[in-house]
């Protein structure tokens, strides 16, 4: 009677975790079959939403009287960077580090190709590149002279990611990518949206509080720097995006797409 119950839970188990991935391969490739024009806007509108997160962060660092390092503050700052991760995930604009995960899993099931995978990885990482400038524009612009942020607090944004080893960033950008790839999954499992927004709020308040780069959201933080700062340089802000973006891609597409679908695939039995 035992064992009879234990087959129907692993049973159940099994089939939960196969409708989790047969929804990302149904999603995924449902965005590489969208039009051009319309996943590029996606990105783009990405973006700009998420250059809300890092905003918020500038504001967080110039209202707190003492800066990263003390604790009140490390713990608003990241909690406030997970803002615009829900602004994009619940708003379902197409976000390159989700999509790391996500396009990958159709590819390795035969769905999709590789070029199509490079397709969407492309508009959709353009969109959001262009979208993060235009955004950062728009806030170096404004809220300076609204007195709600410090040239110094964008300065400090910028320089906690440009101020390490090449090594960390890339390292660091692979454990960015693989929380995000768990996002993607923890996302298509979740049902209802309080659910989400606690995952969405844990998962990216700890790339948050580690300080970890990421690619679309780094993109803005950098970008505050060079902008408003002499000591970001492009140069500094090249090497962090294709840093970031690599590791990104890496952690997701490794640690979480290659392996996740290998364990229900293959390993489930």
């Amino acid at each position: 009677m035992s064992d009879s119950k234990t087959e129907q839970t692993e049973t159940g188990e099994q089939t939960s975790t196969r409708s989790v991935l047969d929804s990302l391969i149904e999603s995924g490739v449902h965005e590489m079959n969208r039009e051009r024009f319309g996943l590029l806007l996606s990105g783009l509108s990405a973006g700009l939403d998420i250059g809300f997160g890092p905003l918020l962060m500038a504001v967080i660092l110039t209202l707190s009287p003492g800066g990263f390092g003390d604790l009140t503050t490390e713990l608003l700052v990241a909690s406030v960077y997970s803002i615009g991760f829900m602004l994009v995930i619940l708003g379902r604009s197409e976000l390159f580090t989700e999509h790391t995960t996500l396009a990958v899993i159709p590819v390795l099931d035969g769905q999709a190709s590789v070029r199509q995978l490079l397709r969407l990885w492309g508009l959709v990482y353009l969109g959001n590149i262009v979208g993060g400038f235009l955004f950062t524009l728009l806030a170096v612009q404004l809220m300076p002279g609204l007195g709600v942020v410090s040239p110094e607090a964008f300065e400090a944004i910028a320089l906690k990611l440009v101020s390490h080893d090449l090594q960390w960033l890339l390292v660091a950008g692979v454990f960015a990518g693989w929380l995000m790839g768990l996002l993607a999954w923890l996302i298509a499992a979740a049902q209802e949206t309080v659910s989400r927004l606690i995952i969405i709020f844990v998962v990216t308040g700890t790339i948050g509080i580690l300080h970890l780069p990421h690619s679309i959201a780094g993109n803005v933080e950098v970008l505050f720097g060079l902008f408003m700062s002499p000591m970001i340089s492009p140069a500094d802000y090249l090497v962090f995006l294709v840093l970031a973006t690599v590791g990104n891609a890496l952690g997701g597409g490794i640690f979480v797409a290659l392996l996740k679908y290998g364990h229900v695939v293959r390993g489930g039995g």
